[in-house]
């Protein structure tokens, strides 16, 4: 597959959303939805099913027409353009490959509809096939191919026909667990090689955390946050985006106006929770919480604690399993313990009030 530049990244957006409304009869998938997407980037958007993702997907595709706004791709609104004068691609979660076709013959369908030649279409398809690193299987029917490999022969068919934009539904979603976040990575290290706009639709957390330059939280047709992975993991704008981006603990404002000054909610992850003794010191920039463990949950590379503790809230504190395998954790289950945290670690969710829940 040639090399294709990065598109230059100034005040001009790859995609363009404004005001984008959707509704299906009495039903509203999308509300007055906004977003700017920049050339070059890797963009995810991500959200629990029904939250209008891939509902916005399929607009930017043209597969669906909005009820209103438009949409603007680098510059030229296209909302009412059909998806085959759009230059934009899709991958989906299916594959979509042509069983009775060889790989080559599918990774060359895009360029044969176009009228392009047989030496040049030839030429373009050993390329891709190389850049996904599937050269030896061109002969073979796509039956014949593991999910790993089918999808990479959908995104080098995508990639072929060197599309502005690439549109990518939950391409991952039919993987396991090991093959899926191989995948991950060999789709980022694609998308900076070919240097063109990704839009990745997902419902994985982790998934959007790893591949993004930057991720649009969605939730009931609209969109709660914009911003880096780090933006939205460490800074979460509102609680819906503190729950769904991992494991958090909403400490509530009565709670976080004695702790921290400031009677909004704050989201404090698990990981920057530690378990320490009773008796042991505590300095000045750390916060000190007794409680008693009421449950462990073993993960693997990390156990979870879930502590009551004496202001009546339940926290969570996670600990990398770094013991001797042989000798196990040293806290169980209805030992009393103090949940130490650095002050700075509790990030304020602005305009937020919650009572505490009972343990």
């Amino acid at each position: 597959m040639p090399h294709t530049p990065a598109p230059t990244t100034g005040s001009e957006s790859a995609v363009s959303v404004q005001g984008v409304l959707k509704q299906f009869g009495d039903f509203t998938a999308v509300k007055d939805l906004d977003i700017e997407i920049r050339a070059g980037e890797f963009f995810s958007m991500l959200g629990p099913s029904g939250s209008g993702k891939t509902t916005v997907l399929r607009m930017i595709a043209g597969f669906e027409e909005p009820t209103a706004g438009k949409i603007l791709l680098h510059g030229t609104d296209v909302t009412r353009t059909a998806p085959f004068d759009r230059e934009v691609n899709t991958v989906f979660q299916d594959y979509a490959l042509f069983p009775h076709l060889t790989i080559s013959e599918n990774v060359a369908y895009g360029l044969k509809v176009r009228g392009i030649s047989k030496a040049e279409r030839a030429r373009l398809v050993g390329e891709a096939l190389e850049q996904v690193q599937l050269g030896h299987v061109a002969d073979r029917r796509p039956s014949q191919l593991s999910g790993g490999q089918r999808q990479r022969i959908a995104l080098a068919r995508a990639l072929i026909l060197r599309p502005k934009v690439l549109l990518l539904d939950e391409p991952l979603g039919a993987l396991d667990k090991q093959l899926r976040e191989q995948m991950q990575v060999e789709l980022k290290q694609i998308q900076r090689e070919v240097g063109i706009t990704f839009i990745f639709v997902t419902h994985d957390q982790e998934e959007a955390l790893t591949l993004s330059d930057r991720v649009a939280v969605f939730n009931d047709g609209k969109i709660e946050q914009v911003g880096t992975p780090h933006e939205v993991y460490e800074f979460p704008e509102t609680e819906f985006v503190a729950k769904f981006l991992g494991v958090t603990n909403l400490v509530p404002s009565d709670l976080s106006l004695r702790l921290f000054g400031d009677a909004n909610v704050h989201s404090l992850r698990p990981e920057r929770v530690h378990l320490a003794d009773t008796t042991a010191p505590v300095d000045a920039e750390t916060i000190a919480i007794s409680g008693i463990v009421a449950e462990t949950v073993y993960a693997g590379p990390h156990t979870r604690y879930l502590v009551d503790t004496e202001d009546g809230v339940r926290v969570i504190a996670e600990k990398q399993n770094s013991h001797t395998p042989r000798v196990g954790s040293s806290v169980h289950r209805g030992d009393a313990v103090s949940l130490r945290f650095q002050r700075n670690h509790a990030t304020a969710i602005p305009g937020t009030v919650a009572a505490a829940v009972p343990a």
